[in-house]
């Protein structure tokens, strides 16, 4: 027996409303530009620098291809989300799969979740100790300098530890302390300008490059007696991690005014992502042509014979490094917020913006157990590749279309039905031809 939605109205909010506090109190007073900021400083994150190697391997038109229906894909999911939000009584992701599967189906979302927004915060943390500090091999070996060691030289001051405690203390703490995600639209809106502000030291490099007849030739397709297709599909992860802050969703959408502003934003948002994809991809690929890295980073690290290529290599390395802690409050946010569900019963504590000692316990402990585990383990890019294949995808085009399928409110039309279907289908095969390549490829 279907259960009747509560609300049929087109006006429905994303969320219901709670008891107010002073720390909540004008919380539906977002605006739209302020979430597309949010939404696309989530998506644009550390996935970017992948981005050119993935159209050295699909070739431009299959890259530019698989873009665009990752995006269409997640409008379609997002917008399931929504709709069943709005059907129902949840606040949270996991408490809008709990209507649906239960308390089990709640847990795994919750713990996807955390493992996905924390291995990704401890990334972030490795990216910019690398930029700043450098990195070395096991041995000890030197593989690049960093941006503070090329400026200042090799001292305890301009080492790993304590370059990222400064970086936490005086940037990342302030704004992991904000307590509405809504207050983080300026600091996104900035890592957004951070982002095309390396678009456009690419693009110039490239065009530079064109005019003196040094670019590298492209590929339009794949290229199958240099790539397998296997290899394809492992190109899918870094488009899927890109585009997957479905675990934002709602966090974002409870601070605006009406449910409908939430699918204009997140409308923007992927056009505002497929055309900087794109951007970066193409001409990435047309300056480094066949030498682009897994990391585009790392070619743009390598030594110049100039001091003007110089100081744009640090230039570039530096914005993408601020670019990355200005994402990081955001993926925090979420963090914080699912840790506090799965520890704390909604029912019997306040809510956790309105309770300063469980909010400081949790902002502290997490930013200082990031901070712990990036200074102590510099390398697990593995576990990073096997959560775009793992719990990211979940997240995004498992759950969203495993939801319609129990259509508990009985609000799915046909093509709600074989959408989530064909959906499942391809987020289960790609990912499970991801792993297996990862694995044994």
């Amino acid at each position: 027996m279907k259960v009747e939605p509560d609300n049929t109205g087109d006006n429905v909010p994303l969320l219901v409303d709670t008891e107010t506090s002073p720390a909540d109190a004008n919380s539906q007073d977002a605006s739209i530009p302020g979430a597309v900021f949010n939404i696309s400083t989530t998506m644009i994150g550390a996935g970017i620098m992948s981005i050119p190697a993935t159209m050295k391997v699909l070739g431009l038109v299959p890259g530019f291809l698989l873009i665009v229906l990752v995006a269409l894909v997640t409008e379609i999911t997002v917008e399931f989300m929504l709709r069943y939000t709005g059907s129902g009584k949840s606040t949270t992701y996991a408490g809008m799969v709990g209507e649906s599967y239960g308390k089990l189906g709640s847990l795994a979302v919750k713990i996807c979740i955390i493992i996905t927004n924390l291995g990704v915060l401890i990334i972030y943390f490795i990216i910019l100790g690398d930029v700043l500090c450098g990195n070395a091999t096991k041995g000890g070996d030197q593989v690049h300098v960093g941006v503070l060691q090329e400026w200042l030289g090799i001292h305890w001051w301009t080492s790993r530890p304590f370059a990222l405690l400064l970086l936490s203390l005086f940037l990342l703490l302030p704004l992991v302390l904000l307590r509405r995600v809504d207050s983080l639209r300026y600091s996104s809106g900035i890592s957004i300008l951070l982002a095309l502000v390396f678009v456009a030291i690419s693009s110039s490099m490239a065009f530079y490059a064109l005019w003196s007849g040094k670019t590298q030739s492209l590929r339009v397709f794949p290229d199958f007696s240099q790539v397998s297709v296997l290899d394809v599909f492992t190109t899918v992860p870094v488009f899927v991690t890109g585009f997957g802050f479905h675990a934002n969703v709602h966090p974002i959408g409870a601070e605006l005014r009406k449910a409908g502003d939430m699918k204009v934003a997140v409308r923007v948002s992927l056009i505002i992502c497929v055309a900087v994809y794109f951007a970066i991809g193409f001409f990435g690929y047309l300056l480094f042509g066949d030498s682009i890295m897994t990391d585009i980073l790392v070619n743009f690290d390598q030594d110049s014979n100039t001091y003007a290529g110089r100081l744009l290599n640090d230039v570039v390395r530096l914005s993408y490094a601020l670019h990355l802690a200005l994402v990081f409050p955001i993926m925090n946010h979420t963090l914080r917020l699912n840790i506090d569900e799965l520890l704390f019963s909604r029912e019997n504590t306040p809510d956790l913006a309105s309770d300063t000692p469980r909010f400081l316990c949790l902002t502290l402990g997490l930013l200082a157990f990031t901070y712990a585990v990036a200074v102590a383990v510099p390398d697990i890019w593995y576990f990073f590749q096997f959560l775009g294949s793992t719990t990211i995808v979940s997240l995004s085009f498992i759950v969203p279309p495993a939801i319609v399928l129990r259509d508990l409110y009985g609000i799915a039309t046909t093509k709600d039905r074989v959408l989530a279907i064909v959906v499942m289908i391809l987020a289960i095969g790609t990912s499970g031809v991801a792993i297996w390549t990862n694995f044994y490829g």
